[in-house]
């Protein structure tokens, strides 16, 4: 029984060094993560206020003439692309279901960093403490803190990492739905127009 337990003990002491590496990445992922929130936000604001004043209109050539042309904007070059698709309604559906996978693929990064922050924070926290433990009873404090330390110093990480994950995921779903919206209710608009 002693030579499997000290089997998981070595190999749960050889995953700190990985789990530490991939905290780090994590980090690094997270200020980027908020660096391009932070730009994105921005042209969001300036997309939706486009798109919102371009949809006073009800006619699908006024919005159509209303919106810049040279956006890069997703849900504008969406919009557009519904707009000049509009006597195709498989086309329209299949240009709305292109935006909502682009939708998820947005998503991805920031869900990642909302799930596997605390999995590996809590690796990094669990792994130094049988060390740790080992440290105590022996009495060797100073091992004992330095173990301590790194399993504070992890936990810290990834809950970061998970925060920013968790905030920015909201926001952009946000985002992303009042967007749809605004494409289903151009889809639906260009539909009743072509009823009549």
């Amino acid at each position: 029984m002693n030579y499997i337990s000290d089997i998981l003990f070595w190999i749960s002491t050889g995953l700190l060094i990985p789990v530490i590496v991939l905290l780090i990445l994590l980090f690094g992922r997270a200020l980027l993560l908020i660096g391009s929130f932070f730009g994105q936000y921005l042209s969001v604001r300036k997309a939706q206020a486009t798109v919102n004043a371009a949809l006073k209109d009800l006619t699908p050539d006024a919005v159509a003439e209303k919106l810049p042309h040279n956006s890069t904007a997703p849900v504008i070059c969406s919009l557009l692309a519904i707009l000049e698709h509009r006597d195709q309604p498989a086309e329209v559906q299949r240009l709305i279901s292109d935006y909502e996978l682009l939708m998820e693929k947005e998503l991805n990064a920031p869900k990642t960093l909302a799930k596997m922050g605390p999995m590996l924070g809590l690796m990094g926290t669990l792994i130094p403490m049988g060390p740790a433990l080992v440290g105590l009873s022996k009495g060797d404090i100073a091992s004992m803190a330095y173990n301590m330390q790194v399993a504070f110093a992890t936990t810290v990480v990834g809950l970061f990492a998970a925060a920013i994950g968790v905030i920015t995921q909201q926001a952009k779903r946000r985002w992303f739905m009042y967007d749809l919206t605004r494409l289903e209710y151009v889809a639906d608009l260009i539909h009743q127009k072509s009823e009549k």
